[in-house]
C-alpha cells in the first residue's frame, strides 16, 4: 500500500459542459508499467461547477485516508460519501472480468443444434480469401447496396461477428472493447506517434501512426476520421485504397450529426503535442546521456527507443493527449441508434441492442453499418475499431433459396493473417470456436491454394479431431486461367494439385490417418465459387454453377452434423510411450522460442524485434490476451502436445473387442483427440500463464540499455523452461510434473470414453 499521499483535479474539455476528476489511485497499479499510483479520468456525470468542486474534495478525502484504501473500507465510505465518488474510487480495485459472449447471449440467445435443428458454422481464411463475402451469399445481403458484412483486400474483420438466420424481427446485440483496452491501444499509437516524431517524420505519417495501430486491430482513424489533409498517402503501410468504396443505402450524414472541423482541430493540435513532446525527450535524454559524436548518438537513438513508452507514461502531456483523444471518441457513443444500452458505471456502454419489424430491413442494416463498416465516406461516424463482437438475428434469406431458409448460425471473425509457416498456431480463440462448432468452412484462394494459413488451420481440424467438420472452399476461381487449362475439370485438378504435397507431408509429420482424413475432405467436401462478390441471378452458365456449388455447400453442412454409429472395439496405450510424445512436444516448443527470442540461431526461424517480444510480455503481464499478433506462445505449447498425442492416438499396442476398420478407428482417434484437445488448452494456459504472470511482469519491466536480452532470458529461462520443461534421463520436479499433468490429462480423456491406457 502506498504510503504517498495523491489529490484530485477537476477538468473540463473546451466543448463538453460535464466535468471530470483526474487523480493518482494510492492502490491499483498501472498495468502498463508495473508502478504505482495510476493516473485515472473520469466523468463526474455533473455540469455543475459547485458540485464537481464537492465531489472532488470527497475524492480527495478518500485519496488522504488509508483506511479507505482497501475493498473492505467500501462500506464505510459508501455511508459517507456520495455513491459516484465511491464508484469512481473502488472501481476495479478487485479485477473483474466482464463475459462478452454472455452479454450478447442475454439479448439474443443462439439457437441450439438440438432439438431446433439448427448449425453453427464457422468460416476461417486467409485476409482478404473472401470469407465474409461468401458469408454475404449465404445471407443475402447486396454486395454493392448493403454491404454487411464488411470487406476489404485488407484485414476488415476484427471482431466476432454471429449472423442467426430465423423467423420474426430483425434484431442486434452489440458488445464494445472495455475503456482499459481501447486507452491501452490508443497510448500505443501515440507512442508510435512519438517516435516517428523524433525521426522527424511529417505531420501526416505522425497523424496516421497516432490513428491506426501497428498490427491493424485498432484504427482509430475510422472513429476519429483521418484529419483535414486526409490519409497519409506517401506511408508506406497506407490502405485507404482497401476500404470499400462504392456507395451504399445511405449518405453520412444520416449516421449523425459530427462536427468533423472540430475533430479535425483537435487531430491537427495533438499532432503538434506529439512533435513538441518527442523533441523535448530525445532533447533530454541527449544531455543526460552527454552526447557528443555519432557512436553517442547511436545510444541516444538506441535508448530513447527503448525507455520511450515508460517515459512517455510519466509524461502528463502525453496523458492529456490521450484524454483528449479518448473524449473525442467517447462523443461518437452519443450517435447510437434508438435502442437499449448497457453501461458501466463510469459510463462508458457495455452493449447496445436494437430490434425492428421484419419489413424495416433497410433500417436494421443502417443501424448495424455503425458497428461493422469500413465505408471510407463514413470516417470520423464509426465505432467499428471499438466493437468486440456483434449478433445479429432476422429473415436473412438469399435469392437463390428456395423454399425455407436452412437454419444457420454463421461465425465470422478475423481473418487467419499471413502466417510465414504452415506449421505455426492458430489463436487460441479460433481453437475454442472451432470446437464449439458444428462446421468448420475454410474458405481459400483458388489463385493460390494452400498457403501457409490455411494450412496451419487444416493441421489444427485434423490434430484436434475435427476433421469431419471440415469443408474446404476455393473462391476467385474464376480467375483461374491458363492455356492448358481449357476446361472447368482442368481448373479443379490445378487447384487440387496443390494439395498433393500437402497430402503427403500430413501424413509424414502427423501420420497417416491424418492424410487419409484430409484426403477424404477434399474429395467429399470442396467446392469452388467465382464471380460471389456480386449479385447472383440465373442470367449465365457460370452463375448457375455457382449458385449450384452453393447449394451443395448447404447440404454438406447439413450432413457435417450426422456422427457415425460408435464402435464396440477399444484401442489400448501403452502410458510409457507417452514419454517421447511429451518430450517431442517441450523440444519442439523450446526450440521454435530459442530463435524468436534471440538465443538461438535457426535461418528458417528469424528473432522477432524486441518491440515485439515487449508488446507480447505486456499483453500477459497485464492479462490482457496470451498472445501478440502472431506471438502465441499458450497456442504454439498447446500446438505441440496436440499434434504429438495425435501421433501417439494412432499408435496403440493392441486392440480390445471386434476387429475395427479403418473408418471406426478415424472416429475413435477423432474422439479421443478432440477430448484431449480441450485439455491440452487449458493446461498449456495454465503452465504457459497462469502460473507465470509474476515473471511476465518482471520480464515486461526490464528497461535500460540490455534490456532486450534480459527479457528474452527472463522468457526463455523462466517461463518457458519451468512451463514446458524436457524430460530426460536426469529426474527433476519441474519435468517430473509436466509429465505427470500431460499423463494424467490423457488419462482422464481416455476413460471418458472407454479407451484403456496401461
Amino acid at each position: 500500500m502506498s504510503s504517498r499521499t495523491y489529490t484530485a483535479s477537476l477538468s473540463q474539455t473546451q466543448g463538453r459542459t460535464g466535468y471530470s476528476v483526474i487523480f493518482r489511485h494510492p492502490v491499483r497499479q498501472d498495468e502498463s508499467t508495473g508502478k504505482s499510483g495510476l493516473r485515472i479520468r473520469r466523468g463526474l456525470g455533473t455540469r455543475d461547477q459547485r458540485e464537481a468542486e464537492r465531489l472532488c474534495k470527497e475524492l480527495d478525502t478518500l485519496l488522504a485516508d488509508p483506511q479507505f484504501h482497501h475493498v473492505a473500507g467500501r462500506a464505510d465510505a459508501e455511508r459517507r460519501f456520495d455513491s459516484r465518488v465511491v464508484d469512481i474510487f473502488y472501481y476495479k480495485m478487485v479485477p473483474e472480468e466482464v463475459d462478452y459472449p454472455a452479454l450478447r447471449e442475454q439479448k439474443i440467445p443462439l439457437p441450439p443444434t438440438e432439438p431446433d435443428g439448427y448449425r453453427r458454422v464457422l468460416f476461417l481464411g486467409t485476409t482478404g480469401a473472401g470469407k465474409t463475402t461468401l458469408v454475404r451469399q449465404l445471407i443475402g445481403t447486396d454486395p454493392v447496396k448493403e454491404r454487411f458484412p464488411s470487406t476489404s483486400t485488407a484485414k476488415t474483420t476484427i471482431h466476432d461477428t454471429e449472423i442467426v438466420i430465423a423467423k420474426g424481427p430483425w434484431r442486434a446485440v452489440v458488445t464494445f472493447a472495455s475503456a482499459e483496452e481501447v486507452r491501452e491501444y490508443l497510448c500505443e499509437c501515440i507512442s508510435a506517434a512519438v517516435l516517428v516524431a523524433a525521426r522527424n517524420a511529417g505531420d501526416k505519417t505522425i497523424l496516421y501512426r497516432m490513428l491506426n495501430h501497428v498490427n491493424q486491430r485498432f484504427r482509430f482513424s475510422y472513429v476519429l476520421g483521418n484529419g483535414a489533409a486526409g490519409p497519409a498517402a506517401d506511408d508506406e503501410d497506407d490502405d485507404e485504397n482497401d476500404e470499400e468504396q462504392d456507395p451504399g443505402l445511405f449518405s453520412p450524414e444520416e449516421l449523425g450529426e459530427i462536427d468533423l472541423d472540430e475533430t479535425n482541430k483537435l487531430l491537427a493540435s495533438s499532432v503538434a503535442r506529439v512533435g513538441k513532446l518527442a523533441a523535448r525527450l530525445r532533447k533530454w535524454l541527449r544531455e543526460e546521456l552527454q552526447a557528443r559524436d555519432g557512436e553517442d548518438e547511436r545510444v541516444v537513438e538506441e535508448i530513447f527507443e527503448e525507455e520511450l513508452d515508460d517515459l512517455l507514461r510519466d509524461e502528463e502531456e502525453f496523458q492529456e493527449v490521450a484524454d483528449s483523444l479518448m473524449e473525442e471518441i467517447e462523443k461518437r457513443f452519443e450517435l447510437l441508434p434508438d435502442g437499449e444500452t448497457s453501461k458501466t458505471k463510469q459510463g462508458w456502454p457495455l452493449s447496445w441492442h436494437g430490434t425492428w419489424p421484419s419489413e424495416e430491413r433497410e433500417a436494421f442494416l443502417k443501424a448495424i453499418s455503425r458497428f461493422s463498416s469500413n465505408y471510407a465516406p463514413f470516417f470520423g461516424r464509426l465505432l467499428t475499431p471499438l466493437v468486440n463482437g456483434v449478433r445479429v438475428a432476422g429473415p436473412f434469406a438469399p435469392s437463390w433459396v428456395k423454399g425455407t431458409p436452412a437454419k444457420l448460425v454463421l461465425l465470422d471473425g478475423e481473418g487467419l493473417g499471413h502466417t510465414p509457416k504452415s506449421s505455426s498456431s492458430v489463436s487460441t480463440s479460433v481453437s475454442r470456436r472451432m470446437e464449439s462448432a458444428d462446421a468448420v468452412v475454410l474458405v481459400d484462394n483458388a489463385v493460390q491454394p494452400m498457403q501457409a494459413a490455411p494450412l496451419a488451420a487444416m493441421r489444427e481440424a485434423i490434430a484436434t479431431g475435427n476433421a469431419r467438420k471440415l469443408i474446404i472452399t476455393f473462391t476467385h476461381f474464376d480467375e483461374v486461367k491458363g492455356d492448358n487449362l481449357p476446361t472447368r475439370a482442368a481448373k479443379i485438378q490445378h487447384v487440387l494439385a496443390s494439395a498433393e504435397n500437402v497430402l503427403a507431408t500430413f501424413g509424414e509429420e502427423l501420420g497417416p490417418f491424418a492424410e487419409r482424413a484430409l484426403r477424404k475432405r477434399l474429395e467429399e467436401a470442396r467446392f469452388f465459387f467465382g464471380g460471389i462478390d456480386k449479385p447472383l441471378t440465373d442470367d449465365t452458365a457460370a452463375q448457375r454453377r455457382t449458385v449450384d456449388e452453393l447449394r451443395r455447400l448447404l447440404d454438406a453442412v447439413d450432413r457435417v452434423i450426422e456422427r457415425p454409429v460408435p464402435t464396440k472395439a477399444r484401442p489400448v496405450y501403452d502410458r510409457m510411450n507417452l514419454v517421447l510424445a511429451v518430450r517431442g512436444a517441450a523440444e519442439a516448443f523450446q526450440n521454435g522460442w530459442q530463435p524468436r527470442l534471440g538465443l538461438a540461431h535457426k535461418p528458417e526461424i528469424p528473432k522477432e524485434h524486441w518491440t515485439r517480444v515487449k508488446a507480447l510480455s505486456r499483453r500477459l503481464a497485464t492479462g490482457m490476451a496470451d498472445e501478440y499478433d502472431t506471438l502465441r506462445p499458450v497456442a504454439d505449447l498447446r500446438k505441440e502436445l496436440v499434434e504429438r498425442m495425435y501421433v501417439f492416438i494412432q499408435n496403440p499396442v493392441s486392440w480390445e473387442g471386434p476387429e475395427a476398420s479403418d473408418d471406426e478407428r478415424q472416429q475413435i482417434y477423432d474422439t479421443l483427440a478432440d477430448n484431449l484437445a480441450k485439455r491440452a488448452l487449458r493446461l498449456a494456459t495454465q503452465r504457459v500463464w497462469s502460473e507465470h504472470t509474476s515473471e511476465w511482469q518482471n520480464a515486461y519491466d526490464k528497461s535500460g540499455k540490455g534490456s532486450t536480452f534480459v527479457r528474452a532470458r527472463i522468457i526463455a529461462n523462466d517461463i518457458y523452461g519451468p512451463a514446458a520443461p524436457i524430460p530426460d534421463v536426469t529426474p527433476s520436479p519441474d519435468r517430473n510434473q509436466f509429465l505427470h499433468e500431460v499423463v494424467g490429462e490423457v488419462d482422464a480423456a481416455a476413460k471418458e470414453i472407454g479407451v484403456v491406457l496401461k
